[in-house]
């Protein structure tokens, strides 16, 4: 089987504790990387949402060393929202987050892995590599598919500084919609 390797793209790297994001505080980006790899040479991927774009099944024995940041939003949940910007280049989004509640137990990980051509595309490679691991998603126990963020569709299907070009279908919109009317990143801070 073809290697396919995959490296670290630096936009990962802000998954860390507080960030709201899944991280892990026992493994290194560049040994997520190399589960990535080896997931997606034994056939344990998907396509993505554009050519180019793979959803990877993390090793099921590293599950537990990943952090899900989700909680499931309830009547009493208290929330926060802010004015926030992921990168100076980018515009400032409404990002919401949930004050109280158990974050939920990872039932799976995702890793996204982009090609180095739809990296290229808008200058964002960090290496010369084939594939570079983009994001880490715990999946809490239960949830079937974790629905992208309706900003990051919006910025993809916008092709705003930050998207990666694409189109999404009305039930795709419906259903991010509804997950993250559902859940919501615990704020660490």
């Amino acid at each position: 089987m073809e290697t396919m390797k995959v490296t670290v793209n630096e936009f990962v790297r802000r998954q860390t504790k507080g960030t709201g994001k899944t991280y892990s505080d026992s493994l290194t980006f560049e040994e997520v990387a190399q589960d990535a790899e080896k997931q997606m040479a034994n056939g344990h991927f998907k396509e993505g949402y554009r050519d180019g774009v793979r959803i990877v099944e993390g090793s099921v024995e590293l599950t537990d060393q990943f952090v899900c940041p989700f909680v499931k939003l309830e009547e009493n949940t208290e929330l926060v929202s802010k004015l926030v910007q992921r990168r100076s280049n980018e515009e400032f989004y409404i990002q919401t987050r949930a004050k109280s509640g158990t974050p939920l137990k990872a039932g799976r990980i995702e890793y996204i892995v982009y090609h180095h051509d739809v990296l290229a595309e808008n200058d964002e490679n960090s290496t010369d590599a084939e594939w570079e691991l983009i994001s880490i998603h715990s999946i809490p126990e239960g949830v079937e598919k974790l629905p992208m963020g309706p900003v990051t569709m919006m910025r993809n299907q916008l092709e705003l500084p930050g998207g990666t070009k694409a189109y999404y279908s009305s039930e795709e919109w419906a259903e991010a919609v509804r997950f993250w009317q559902q859940y919501a990143s615990l704020d660490e801070t």
